[in-house]
Order: structure tokens, then sequence, then C-alpha cells
């Protein structure tokens, strides 16, 4: 018979899997009723900590880490990496998220051995999931419960939080080819990411099934300086893009300085979608199209399956609610052209 799990008593109580580890670890957050109703559940079903809560019951304060993948100056300008962490360490309440950043992943495979060995982190949150991705096997190997921000991955023992950037594609696309765009370029990210392969992927089925012929996908680093090249380079053809959607909103922003630099007009020459709506959006000028994610509920969902993980469960890939393109000034219909 199955061992019941976290989900389960979530599911049978009716509330979130973030409510059971609060009532269960005795930790603040949820009414001395639910903790009483919650309890009563788990010892109905029979529940009880797995071998791996108990071996992590010695972890700081349940400390979860995280390695962060890209270098702090880039960071250090993303709106949505802040709608991120209030979303993670809103599941986390009182206990502890480690943060630290790493050059490569051998240095970051490194710091979760260290984070084991020294028991600081009970798991991590795992950015940036990309193609033979060597920490996927490395982690579940030293006994460190993970879960990918990203996805899917379909590695067991590693679930995946992941939000349907396919379908994010699809309505994106469906928007631009209704206002005319048929040259529609999409600037994105490395393309060892997984997170890029799933929206390269989404973009040319779906560009191909919208007749889009001119549609073509450019690969940067997430820097607005990166941005300003890759604009640079698409608008130098015979044939520019009518429409360009960036992989963030620093790289939009940056676009549109290169558009105005080249002595272009958004969206009368060209129009812009962002791929992340943040605050940037809303206050430069044109306001930009975006794609508006659930990035909070994406942070706060993977440390909820985390958890799960960690006491035993078994949660396998979970999906956030569907994001939403909010369209905003810096789209309009496709320019007359050849």
């Amino acid at each position: 018979m199955k061992r019941p799990t976290i989900t389960d008593i979530a599911r049978e109580a009716g509330v979130s899997k973030g409510a059971v580890s609060y009532a269960l670890n005795g930790r603040p957050g949820v009414s001395e009723a639910t903790r009483h109703r919650i309890t009563a559940i788990a010892r109905e079903l029979g529940w009880e900590p797995s071998e791996t809560a108990r071996a992590l019951s010695g972890v700081r304060a349940g400390a979860v880490g995280m390695v962060l993948d890209r270098p702090a100056d880039v960071l250090g300008v993303e709106p949505v990496f802040l709608a991120l962490l209030t979303g993670i360490q809103r599941e986390l309440g009182p206990a502890s998220l480690i943060l630290q950043v790493a050059p490569d992943h051998a240095a970051e495979l490194e710091v979760y051995r260290r984070w084991h060995g020294e028991r600081r982190a009970g798991g991590v949150l795992l950015t940036g999931p990309r193609r033979d991705d060597d920490r996927i096997a490395e982690l579940p190997r030293i006994g460190l419960p993970a879960v990918a921000l990203g996805g899917p991955l379909g590695c067991p023992g590693v679930p995946s939080v992941r939000v349907d950037d396919a379908a994010a594609v699809g309505e994106v696309l469906g928007y631009l080819a209704a206002l005319g765009h048929r040259r529609v370029a999409w600037v994105t990210g490395p393309g060892v990411l997984v997170q890029t392969r799933v929206r390269a992927e989404a973009f040319a089925a779906v560009a191909g099934r919208l007749g889009l012929a001119g549609a073509r996908t450019v690969h940067t680093d997430h820097s607005g300086e990166g941005g300003v090249a890759a604009t640079r380079r698409l608008l130098a053809g015979s044939r520019p893009p009518t429409a360009l959607l960036y992989d963030t909103d620093v790289l939009a922003v940056a676009g549109i300085t290169a558009l105005r630099e080249l002595g272009l007009a958004v969206p009368d020459d060209v129009s812009v979608v962002a791929w992340d709506d943040s605050a940037l959006c809303r206050l430069v000028r044109p306001a930009l199209t975006a794609v508006r994610r659930p990035v909070a509920e994406f942070g706060a969902l993977a440390v909820s399956v985390l958890r799960d993980l960690m006491t035993g469960g078994d949660p396998g890939d979970v999906r956030t609610s569907p994001p939403s393109l909010v369209t905003r000034g810096s789209t309009g219909p496709a320019r007359p052209g050849p």
C-alpha cells in the first residue's frame, strides 16, 4: 500500500501543501483549529515522516538553498527575480533561504556538496535546468532533495515546477498575426536552457501553423547589451521583422533603446512584446505589451513541492496557473510593406 504523503493530506483537508507542512512541523502560519484538523487527518491516513525527513531533522530550521546561474549585475536589474523571491519566501515563512551565485556548474555542484555535508540546507531549488544537466543526476546521488525551476525534465526523483510557456507563445503569435505581422523574431536566451528549448520549439511550431514564413529566433544572453546587439543584427537584414518578442523585460527595454537609436518608432515601425510583465514594462514608454506569468506563485509552488519531496512524497512535475497576455502601447498593426 502506498504511504500517504503531504499531498494526500492536503487534498483530504482541502488546504495547501504549505499549510500541511506548517501544521505537521509545528510552525506558525495556520490557525490552531486548522492545525488540529490537519494532524487528525494525518493520523487517520497513517502518515509518518519518511527516513529522509528524519535524516533532515537536524538541518537548520528547514533551510532551502538556491544557487543562481546568472551574473549578479544581471540579476540586480531583473524585476521578475524579485517576484520569484517573494513567492519563495512567502511559502518558506520563518525558514531560511540560502542564496549563492556560482560562476559555472562545477562550482555549483561543490556548493551543493558543501551545503549537504554541513547540513545547511534540507533541499534546493535548481535554477536554469539545461539539456543533459549533470546536476540532475548528482543531486539525488548525494542525497539532496531538489526541485527544478522550469521543465519538463522527465527525470525521476527531481520534479519540476513550470509555467505553460507553449500556450503563452501561441497566444502571443496569434495576437501578432491578427495585427498583420508576418515577420516576427524572438530574442531569447542561451539554447542550452530547457525553458529556451520549450519556447523555441513552440515558437517554430505555431509560426508554421500560422504561416509566418518570416519568423526567426536569435539567441543571446540576458543582459541589456545582448538585447541591443541582437536587435541591431535583426534589423540589419533586407527584410527585417515587423514585430519583436523578447525573453525578458530587461531585453525588451534594451530592444526599444536600440530601435530608437536606429530611427525606428514603436509600434509604428516595429511592435515589441516582453516575455515577463513587471513594473518596468509599465514604466517604459510606450508601455510594453507583455506575457504575465504567475512568477510569485511559481516560487511558492516550488517550495511546496520541495517540502513534499523532503518528507517522503513523490509529487512529480507540477504546473502553475496559466499565463496571460497583457496588451499595451508597444504593439500595433503591421506597417504595410513588401
